[in-house]
């Protein structure tokens, strides 16, 4: 009787980095598709923007010549897009993260972490579905908004530009809540961040320019970083394509990206440490 050994040789980088694409793509699209099966989390963040817009359009249309430092516009609708991109984004990117804390309350969280799994796949994965909804998001809001008087001065090049800094944004938001989400396994504890956001983008520039300001608002909205990624939403829109308007709309979120992917990682390392 003879008996063949066999030994288990280790996978070659190649094939390691595969399964890594592998396991990332397949959490991916389970996170896109939990949103486009969840109606009722997504359609406010399409629906509140746009009354904010057409509110701030009916309401301050005259403020546009009438208030010394406003930029020149052709309607308030074309220096509200940015405002309402931004804001449907901070909605829209808080709701990944919320599914993400739900999953640690219910334990599917815990059962991929014991899986063979890539670690960063997990959050990737998860943030994937903020991602596209933040790329979709922009781009509806464009579209929902020409025909109503909305002019883009970029063109096609400008409208790009801004849904990849839509995208780019919605990773550093659902990164940043996803840290919170890992951190506090909690989702009424991310639920309860949001409004932290929101007033964030209040203190901005967001729906008024900072030359109009005065006080403390007009400091704070200096120093918020909201401010000059809406400002580069909004150049494109009402100044045109430009090198400053690309690195404001697409540079600072990627920068802030990066910042909150490290902190969605560390909470991750934190919470495997801690098991």
């Amino acid at each position: 009787m003879t008996v063949t050994a066999t030994t288990m040789t280790p996978r070659t980088r190649p094939e390691l980095r595969q399964s890594t694409v592998a396991q990332t793509v397949a959490l991916s699209k389970r996170s896109i598709l939990s949103l486009w099966r969840q109606p009722s989390l997504v359609v406010p963040s399409l629906i509140f923007p746009l009354f904010f817009a057409a509110l701030g359009t009916s309401s301050f249309s005259r403020a546009t010549t009438a208030v010394p430092g406003f930029p020149a516009v052709d309607s308030y609708l074309d220096f509200a897009l940015a405002g309402s991109v931004v804001q449907g984004i901070l909605f829209g990117s808080t709701v990944g993260a919320t599914a993400l804390a739900v999953d640690i309350e219910n334990g599917f969280f815990d059962r991929l972490l014991s899986s063979p799994s890539t670690r960063s796949g997990i959050i990737v994965g998860r943030m994937a579905g903020g991602m596209v909804y933040g790329c979709f998001q922009t781009v509806f809001f464009i579209v929902v908004l020409l025909p109503f008087g909305l002019s883009i001065k970029g063109g096609v090049a400008g409208v790009l530009t801004m849904a990849a800094g839509g995208t780019i944004l919605a990773l550093a938001v659902g990164a940043l809540m996803s840290a919170m989400a890992i951190k506090t396994g909690s989702s009424e504890a991310v639920q309860g961040a949001f409004p932290l956001l929101f007033i964030a983008m209040f203190f901005s520039s967001a729906f008024f320019p900072k030359e109009t300001m005065s006080g403390l608002y007009k400091t704070l909205a200096y120093i918020n970083p909201i401010s000059y990624l809406v400002e580069g939403f909004r150049d494109l829109t009402i100044d045109g394509f430009s090198a400053s308007a690309v690195v404001r709309a697409v540079v600072i979120p990627a920068i802030l990206a990066m910042v909150a992917v490290v902190l969605a990682l560390w909470a991750l390392t934190s919470r495997l440490g801690a098991r």
